[in-house]
């Protein structure tokens, strides 16, 4: 288990409202997700920001414990590479993980709208577990990954060399996240 909900923080609207249509803009909308990576050496704890609009992983970290650190950690990855603009829509779960004070307090520096999801409702953040399955699916399946440095290196060579560099997605029209990052910019000059 991931989510733990049981606290006293406080929760945000789910202001993104199942909506992943969100147009060609970049850096409107993020969602974020934890999960785990098994390992002979016991469990990796993923977290990951990903872009709604182009499917690219913004900003990932990861580590032998699941706590606010880690997620801030990605979330601070995210806002380095992507420097997005007052009004960012962040979406995730009501987990402890980020609603806790200093997860917030980075979503309020960055002026950003926090949105979570339902109690319980993994389709609120459809595209964070769709990419997880991916991840599941496509690396981790038959894996044996024997430490947590190899799983680590596993995941750069996943997630920055090939899902958001290679990877076809049907919903970006067959191009990578990279790709169509490129299309979008080719299209906002030609306009």
């Amino acid at each position: 288990v991931t989510t733990d909900s049981a606290h006293a923080e406080p929760i945000a609207p789910n202001h993104l409202a199942r909506d992943f249509a969100v147009g060609g803009a970049p850096d409107r909308v993020w969602v974020a997700d934890a999960t785990y990576v098994p390992t002979a050496e016991g469990w990796l704890f993923l977290a990951v920001v990903l872009d709604l609009a182009t499917r690219r992983v913004v900003g990932w970290a990861a580590g032998p414990t699941l706590d606010a650190g880690l997620c801030g950690m990605a979330l601070t990855r995210a806002v380095v590479a992507r420097q997005p603009a007052p009004g960012l829509v962040h979406h995730s779960d009501r987990g402890s993980t980020y609603a806790a004070g200093a997860y917030q307090a980075q979503l309020h520096a960055l002026e950003a709208v926090a949105s979570m999801s339902r109690t319980g409702d993994c389709w609120d953040n459809a595209v964070a577990e769709s990419f997880f399955a991916t991840l599941d699916w496509e690396l981790l399946v038959g894996a044996r990954l024997r430490t947590r440095a190899a799983a680590g290196e596993a995941l750069v060579e996943f997630i920055d060399r090939w899902y958001n560099l290679e990877r076809l997605h049907s919903s970006l029209g067959y191009r990578s996240p990279m790709q169509y990052e490129r299309f979008l910019r080719d299209q906002a000059v030609a306009a």
